[in-house]
C-alpha cells in the first residue's frame, strides 16, 4: 500500500475541480457544479485563502479529495473545521482513503485548537452515513440547513 495525504498546491486546481465534478455527479447534482479551474485556483491558491484542500494519492495517483474551511462556534468559543467535500472515486473505495483523509482533517483540527470537525451528508447516502457512524460521528438531526442563493441572495443584499 502506498497512500499519501498531502495539501493541495498551486497547479492542483484541475485535479480538485475534477473531484468536485465527480462528487456532484455522484450526488445527482452535476448540473450545479459550475466552478471553473480558474475559480478553484483563485480560491485555493490566492494570497489569503479561506478554503483548503487535501489530496489523497494512491501509488502516486490522485485518488481522493477533502476540501475544508475553518468556521467558528460561539458556544465553544473555538474555531472548527467544516468539511465541504469528501470524495473518493468508486474504483478507489475500500482502501482506507476516506478514513485517511478524515484522520488528517481531525489532526488539522487538533493542531489548530478547533473544537469540532463537521460536515453535511445527503440523507439518501446510506453508505457514507454508515461510514461516518463507524468513525463515531453523530448526526445533528435537530438542525436544518437553510441557504440563500441567486436572486434570493441578491434581494436580501439589496441588489434587486
Amino acid at each position: 500500500m502506498s497512500l499519501k495525504i498531502r495539501s493541495a498546491v498551486s497547479g492542483d486546481a484541475a485535479i480538485v475541480l475534477q473531484f468536485i465534478r465527480d462528487l456532484a455527479v455522484y450526488e445527482k447534482l452535476g448540473h450545479a457544479a459550475v466552478a471553473s479551474v480558474a475559480d478553484i485556483d483563485r480560491a485555493l491558491f490566492c494570497d489569503s485563502p479561506k478554503v483548503f484542500a487535501l489530496i489523497a494519492e494512491w501509488e502516486g495517483k490522485p485518488c481522493g479529495l477533502a476540501l475544508y474551511f475553518f468556521n467558528f462556534s460561539t458556544f465553544l468559543g473555538k474555531h472548527g473545521v467544516y468539511l465541504e467535500d469528501l470524495f473518493v472515486p468508486e474504483k478507489d473505495r475500500g482502501k482506507g482513503i476516506g478514513k485517511a483523509l478524515l484522520v488528517r482533517l481531525a489532526q488539522i483540527a487538533k493542531e489548530n485548537d478547533c473544537g469540532r470537525l463537521e460536515w453535511s451528508v445527503l440523507d439518501w447516502n446510506a453508505p457514507s452515513i454508515a461510514f461516518y457512524k463507524s468513525l463515531g460521528a453523530a448526526a445533528m438531526d435537530e438542525w436544518t440547513i437553510y441557504r440563500l442563493t441567486g436572486d434570493a441572495l441578491s434581494r436580501l443584499a439589496g441588489e434587486k
